[in-house]
């Protein structure tokens, strides 16, 4: 099983571009800028990532954000990510980017603008891994957060902007009131893809559905307490990305028991798998395939339809996504007892 998710070709549509940083690479920024206070021994930075809840999480992940104050900290970043998704066979990524954060900390948008484009240039040249963009809102609560947001996303428009979203602290957050950003967002050809119902319940998914028009739900795990919400999304066939690693390390789920992702299957829901932030969680893609089968029984047809439903799902040009998915296929046929 080992051997047959590490050469399955794979996408992934849940993961930011700083929770995604080796703990390599995060050395490498904070030996950069030590007056930031991330720790600069790698066993210490290991005890900085163990979460007690989402807000500690949130806590650390601004500072390790902080670090991110230049060009070529961006493409340390993504040098690093691509590397990674090399190495778990991702051949397509849309890469969760908080543009209004990195500019707050110093990045100039036209240096951030060519920082990704120049290392998504070579993401494909050198590890052969399709990076795309998703633009959010990072829900820090900074005044005009989506107002800068809009700006890098639609006057900067990297090489590979796809869509837009919303991250952060869900409590608190009326999705309506994010509405205008999201309707000039789709307005100028933007996905929307915004993250509900990780850590709040069913109605925050129901209001990025009806406020923010979702096309896809970052997490969405709480979607199982709500059976009319649940059929919506399978009728509809809109896809959640979930991320078990991620829960678990942030304590939405307590055991991988209690995790939600069979049920969600069981219901016909349209299940991606995720790392989201890799790097803060001490996970990969091929491990949370691996949990899949070691913790629900997912055999290699059922890893298989996750694979293939991260490439339908994503945004992909149509003719890598038929590439793809016949590489799985194939792959799921040379892997067959």
């Amino acid at each position: 099983m080992h051997k047959f998710i590490f050469g399955l070709p794979k996408a992934e549509l849940n993961v930011h571009l700083v929770g995604a940083a080796s703990a390599d690479t995060v050395l490498t920024l904070t030996r950069r800028h030590p007056s930031a206070g991330v720790p600069t021994d790698e066993t210490e930075l290991r005890k900085f990532y163990e979460f007690t809840d989402f807000d500690h999480f949130v806590d650390v992940y601004v500072k390790v954000n902080s670090l991110v104050q230049t060009g070529e900290d961006v493409s340390s970043l993504v040098d690093g990510l691509a590397e990674d998704l090399a190495f778990n066979n991702v051949r397509y990524a849309e890469v969760t980017v908080s543009a209004v954060s990195h500019i707050d900390a110093g990045v100039a948008p036209d240096e951030l603008k060519e920082a990704l484009q120049t290392s998504r240039r070579k993401a494909l040249a050198v590890h052969g891994v399709h990076l795309a963009w998703i633009f959010d809102i990072p829900g820090l609560r900074t005044p005009g957060e989506e107002q800068a947001t809009l700006d890098f996303a639609l006057r900067q428009r990297p090489e590979g902007t796809v869509a837009f979203g919303l991250a952060g602290q869900e409590a608190g957050r009326d999705r309506e009131s994010y509405r205008w950003a999201f309707d000039i967002a789709r307005d100028a050809g933007l996905h929307c893809v915004p993250h509900a119902g990780e850590m709040t319940g069913p109605a925050t998914i129901w209001a990025a559905l009806r406020a923010l028009r979702a096309e896809r739900i970052g997490h969405g795990i709480s979607a199982i307490a709500d059976p009319p919400l649940l059929k919506h999304l399978a009728d509809n066939a809109i896809p959640l990305e979930v991320c078990p690693t991620s829960n678990l390390r942030t304590n939405v789920v307590r055991t991988p028991r209690e995790h939600p992702l069979p049920a969600l299957l069981d219901a016909g829901i349209v299940v991606t798998l995720n790392t989201d932030d890799p790097g803060m969680f001490h996970t990969d893609l091929n491990s949370e395939y691996l949990f899949c089968h070691q913790e629900f029984g997912l055999g290699r047809s059922e890893l298989a339809d996750l694979a293939r439903n991260s490439v339908t799902a994503s945004f992909a040009p149509d003719a890598l996504k038929t590439q793809l998915l016949t590489e799985i296929s194939a792959h799921t046929k040379q892997g067959s007892p």
